[in-house]
């Protein structure tokens, strides 16, 4: 479980991955970006990240409510369950498929090390606005599985980012599998039991 900062620690984890993951196998530079596909695409080397949509984890989601004393008291502290899902958009000269070099660097590597580690998500937090992050002392790991969209979502996506120019990119979809942001509500101990009452009853045999 983690503090606010937990979403934008998985978005910059994630992008460093990438990042990282790409030599030797591509020989020129790549900007990695976290950002929303381009409107006027680039012609250099260039892999977006973009949280499109974040939903509630559906597995995880009775953890959401805290659990209160007959008082009112917080007995537990709340925490919400999310699922991150990111369109992961390649640009590049298209006569040396450079797009499609980089999506095959980025399948391989989120097949091979889907799970964000400890280490990347430390490394992830040495950025200045990410300062306070605790992700890394998080029990509960963030998995990545790709996400196959039809037809119809396909185009929903790409129309809702082409209402504001944004021309489509062969692209991948992954879905990040949970992370747990805590409230801020602090559980109280419940009170022992001051004096326990045993009463003998006889048998009625």
């Amino acid at each position: 479980m983690s503090n606010t900062l937990a979403v934008a620690t998985v978005t910059e984890a994630l992008r460093q991955q990438i990042a990282q993951s790409l030599a030797p196998d591509i020989p020129f530079a790549v900007d990695v970006a976290a950002r929303k596909p381009p409107t006027d695409p680039p012609a250099e080397p260039t892999i977006t990240i973009f949280l499109y949509q974040v939903t509630p984890n559906a597995s995880l989601r009775s953890t959401d409510a805290p659990t209160r004393a007959a008082d009112g008291t917080v007995l537990t502290r709340p925490s919400a369950a999310l699922d991150l899902h990111y369109l992961i958009s390649f640009y590049g000269e298209e006569a040396e498929l450079i797009p499609q070099r980089l999506l095959g660097c980025v399948v391989r590597t989120l097949h091979e090390s889907p799970v964000l580690s400890k280490a990347m998500i430390e490394a992830a937090a040495e950025q200045p606005y990410l300062q306070g992050t605790d992700l890394a002392a998080a029990p509960q790991r963030v998995r990545f599985t790709p996400t196959a969209l039809d037809i119809d979502d396909t185009s929903k996506l790409w129309g809702m980012l082409y209402q504001n120019n944004t021309p489509y990119a062969l692209s991948l979809i992954y879905q990040g599998i949970a992370v747990l942001i805590d409230g801020r509500s602090t559980p109280v101990e419940p009170k022992p039991v001051k004096t326990r009452t045993v009463h003998a009853v006889p048998d009625a045999g």
